[in-house]
């Protein structure tokens, strides 16, 4: 069992930072080990990448008190958002369209990464109202059905999932509005704790806030829910030093008011004021 000495420095700790220290230090301490189970990912040397994992993480950030950013370590907030974009606004699956190349590993010579992601949520479907993507559903139900308990997206498409390069990991959004405000719950099969946590509840949580600024509503809360929530055995040490820091107050978040199409938002809408946090983490194992 890895135990895990975590500090506590009082009312000032970011949300965004309870819940990580909280999160990890739950895994570390209550996870299961893969250690003598057959696994698939490998680190560059060859040697089985193993893991400690908690089935079924549920976090929950409330948007109306904080933008849940990291300051334990430095998020790439542009990069996140553009990523986003990428696949909810852009509704691509070609890297070509993306700033960053975070996907080129997935890939093929023309920059597709197969039917996945930003793919699905573009092909149309009809309705009674009329055709809709995915996208344009959540936008046309926010304006004229808000209080609809069937606001849902969902990119796991078993039909296609042979012609992905990556099976998605973020994959099923469901938006819930509640009074004025518009709360969401996304659905993660699987997800690699230190790489990857914060940025997906970064993006997720501007995906709130744009279809909240666009709908007239106000966000509300965001609940992540991780069905395999892993830490990878080089990330421990990482994941010690990361939780173990002092971490600082949680910056403001400032969207463009102008913007009230969701089409019309770029990364330069989105800035943070007094976003301080920690050193960056380096030169991160990755197990492939």
């Amino acid at each position: 069992m890895v135990r895990v000495q975590i500090k506590i420095w009082g009312d000032f700790l970011s949300q965004a930072d309870i819940i990580f220290i909280e999160m990890c230090k739950d895994i570390l301490e209550n996870g299961f080990s893969s250690e003598g189970q057959s696994v698939r990912p490998k680190w560059q040397d060859g040697t089985p990448a193993h893991t400690i994992k908690k089935f079924c993480v549920v976090n929950r950030y409330d948007l109306t008190k904080e933008f849940p950013i990291l300051t334990l370590r430095p998020t790439n907030f542009k990069a996140a958002i553009d990523e986003i974009l990428w696949i909810w606004q852009k509704k691509s699956n070609n890297i070509q369209d993306l700033n960053s190349r975070i996907w080129d590993s997935w890939a093929d010579e023309s920059g597709s990464i197969g039917k996945a992601y930003g793919y699905q949520l573009q092909i149309k479907h009809k309705y009674s109202e009329g055709e809709f993507d995915q996208v344009d559903r959540v936008l046309y139900d926010l304006k004229n059905n808000p209080y609809s308990r069937r606001i849902i997206t969902n990119i796991y498409n078993h039909a296609d999932l042979h012609e992905m390069n990556l099976y998605p990991c973020a994959y099923s959004v469901t938006f819930n509005v509640t009074g004025n405000k518009l709360n969401a719950i996304l659905n993660q099969r699987s997800q690699d704790v230190l790489v990857a946590n914060n940025w997906n509840v970064v993006q997720y949580s501007i995906l709130i806030h744009m279809f909240a600024q666009v709908s007239g509503l106000v966000p509300g809360e965001f609940v992540h829910v991780i069905a395999d929530a892993h830490i990878y055995d080089r990330h421990i040490p990482l994941i010690d030093t990361l939780i173990n820091r002092e971490p600082y107050p949680a910056p403001k978040l400032v969207i463009n008011p102008e913007i009230r199409d969701f089409y019309d938002f770029t990364t330069e809408d989105f800035s943070l004021v007094n976003y301080i946090a920690g050193e960056q983490i380096k030169k991160i194992p990755v197990a492939v």
